[in-house]
């Protein structure tokens, strides 16, 4: 008698691992670990490195046009004209620290002079502003205020050594990421031509045009930021100057540095103009302060996907999904090399599938042939 429900025996499938190959897939997950690892601990140097990277392709054709232009047997020299191009940033970067640290320094120093004198308007009672804190019953935030202060001001002989300590290590960073930029201004061609020489004679040109595609779109990200930062700079000196923002010219060079760092780079601008501009008043703080942040998220979700897209030929919204990734998965360093990296994989890609389809093509073409 046959059931209705009988099913078929399911076949079965017997796979063999040998000891070797075992072996071989843990090796590969511990060097994997290893490598993450290592990965993690040199995250600082790793992020040096990058900066100086794209400090290199963007001064890569400022090199060339002066090296082009250089007077007799140095023309070409291309150590001459990255020392040329150097010395001009040197000196730009030199006379904006010079008009900006000398002003901060003396209003600090004047805010910690006058701190004294601060507290004791708050406490005076016949002040229209102590008359408000007598009003309001905030006498007891302001005595907490006055303490904080005053044992801020006793201590503030070890927060200058930690300040000292932190400028001293942004000094090492910078000259870390100028020399490293320098020497790949001087080497990278070489480096290039001898990386081309290693490849097989057919596939020369092939990588040629790849890795001159992805130069292109590295270069249109580095452009970008420099064009991103520069109109942050403009459109907010403005706003300096309507609420009489102190050196306002010397901050908008500031705007522009700091904006040239992707992620956090208007954070720290923002945090520098609003105490600057906290020495004016704090109207103007309060005004400056909600500007900057207006300008910010207009710029974050309409202006950088757009222009970004634009030089990099991705669409907007895989600029946008690229920040977002990087900076999840890896910080400042994620965000800054996150639009690059996503461009470079395009022009990866489009070179597979453009292969992929020539080959086809010409696999088709030999078969109608030979038929």
């Amino acid at each position: 008698m046959k059931l209705p429900f009988t099913t078929k025996p399911e076949s079965e499938i017997a796979v063999t691992i040998t000891v070797g190959t075992f072996f071989k897939v843990l090796l590969l997950i511990i060097a994997t670990i290893v490598i993450l690892a290592a990965l993690k601990d040199a995250e600082y140097a790793i992020t040096l490195i990058f900066i100086a990277f794209f400090l290199a392709v963007a001064l890569n054709a400022p090199v060339s046009l002066i090296g082009k232009y250089l007077p007799g047997k140095l023309r070409g020299s291309r150590p001459m004209a990255t020392t040329l191009s150097f010395l001009i940033v040197i000196i730009v970067l030199g006379v904006v620290l010079l008009n900006l640290i000398p002003p901060i320094v003396h209003q600090t120093q004047v805010f910690i002079n006058n701190a004294p004198r601060l507290v004791q308007d708050l406490r005076n009672n016949n002040s229209a502003v102590g008359k408000f804190i007598d009003r309001y019953h905030l006498q007891g935030e302001i005595d907490s205020f006055s303490q904080g202060l005053t044992s801020r001001l006793q201590h503030s002989s070890g927060a200058a050594v930690s300040a000292v300590s932190r400028i001293a290590s942004s000094i090492f960073a910078s000259i870390t990421i100028l020399v490293l930029t320098f020497m790949m201004l001087i080497e990278g061609p070489r480096w290039l031509r001898l990386s081309k020489q290693l490849l097989p004679e057919k596939q020369r040109d092939h990588a040629s045009r790849l890795v001159h595609n992805m130069y292109h779109a590295v270069k249109g990200y580095v452009n970008g930021q420099v064009l991103l930062a520069a109109m942050a700079a403009v459109i907010v000196l403005p706003a300096m100057l309507v609420f009489h923002v102190s050196y306002p010219i010397a901050l908008m060079a500031v705007i522009f540095i700091c904006a040239l760092i992707p992620v956090i780079g208007h954070t720290i601008a923002i945090i520098i103009v609003t105490v600057v501009a906290l020495f004016h008043s704090p109207f103007s703080a309060l005004g400056i302060f909600v500007y900057y942040i207006l300008y910010q998220q207009i710029e974050a979700y309409l202006i950088i996907p757009r222009l970004q897209a634009n030089n990099t030929k991705l669409t907007p919204l895989f600029v946008f999904l690229a920040l977002v990734i990087g900076v999840s998965f890896g910080g400042l360093l994620g965000g800054l090399v996150a639009i690059p990296v996503m461009a470079c994989l395009r022009v990866v890609v489009l070179d597979y599938l453009n292969t992929k389809h020539l080959l086809d093509e010409s696999t088709d073409s030999s078969v109608v042939q030979s038929k």
